[in-house]
């Protein structure tokens, strides 16, 4: 085998552990999500929604789970008051880092209202704004989440 056979073989194995980190990855932030709201992760649904004055965070229980609904919606009501508060701890946890738009968020929190209501299976938090920087900031945090939790949503852009 030559040098230059060699080149495809290197390629594809790199490739193949660049998808095995990816996921690593998504299991790790999968399991933070899991210690940060009490409930599995894979057992549930996110949707991100970027909406004209804001956006929307949905998460459901797959199931009619009563408890795993409960941990959802006490979940979802902390952090709404965290966000409210300027306080966006939990998704830096969960996603082990900055998540982007959350220093805007963190300015603008007086200009921002977030406001939790409950579904059938969990609830949602309202995210609204007029500041056209915070409204910016609001879709470009749904974005990332939409991305890196693998989830739907509508996206403004």
């Amino acid at each position: 085998m030559t040098r230059f056979s060699l080149i495809p073989l290197l390629v594809l194995a790199a490739g193949s552990l660049s998808a095995q980190s990816h996921d690593t990855s998504y299991a790790a932030m999968q399991a933070r999500g899991k210690m940060a709201m009490g409930v599995d992760q894979n057992a549930s649904k996110h949707v991100f929604d970027d909406l004209a004055d804001g956006g929307r965070i949905e998460l459901q229980a797959d199931s009619a789970d009563s408890t795993a609904i409960g941990a959802i919606r006490a979940h979802l009501e902390t952090v709404a008051s965290a966000f409210a508060a300027g306080d966006f701890s939990t998704p830096a946890f969960v996603h082990s880092g900055a998540v982007p738009g959350t220093d805007v968020l963190a300015a603008k929190r007086s200009a921002i209202t977030y406001r939790f209501a409950p579904l059938p299976r969990g609830g949602e938090i309202r995210i609204t704004s007029r500041d056209l920087e915070a409204l910016h900031a609001i879709h470009q945090f749904l974005a990332y989440q939409r991305r890196e939790h693998r989830a739907t949503g509508h996206d403004m852009h």
